[in-house]
């Protein structure tokens, strides 16, 4: 499994943590992460840390996510390696994104 997720229901936050490549193969994987109804959600952090790789699935990947949640509901992005980082700031992603 490379996607692992925590839901805290005090603050309404689902935590979803990346491991390894966050790529094509994934999609499905990180999907069911998010798209989990049960729970409200009103932020999302997606943690990096575990992460080694994104292409640019893994940027359509996060547009799909935030096309999915309502306008209200924060997405952070955190735990970035530096290759991945330079990736989501050179697609201007920190306009759509916070990212720590």
């Amino acid at each position: 499994m490379n996607i692992s997720t925590a839901y805290t229901e005090s603050s309404k936050t689902m935590n979803i943590t990346v491991h390894g490549r966050f790529d094509f193969k994934m999609v499905n994987e990180f999907r069911e992460a998010y798209g989990n109804k049960n729970n409200p959600v009103k932020n999302f952090i997606i943690d990096f840390r575990e992460a080694d790789y994104m292409d640019s699935s893994g940027l359509g990947m996060l547009l799909n996510l935030k096309r999915q949640v309502d306008d209200n509901v924060s997405i952070t992005l955190t735990n970035c390696k530096p290759q991945i980082k330079k990736i989501l700031l050179v697609s201007r992603f920190d306009k759509k994104f916070t990212i720590q």
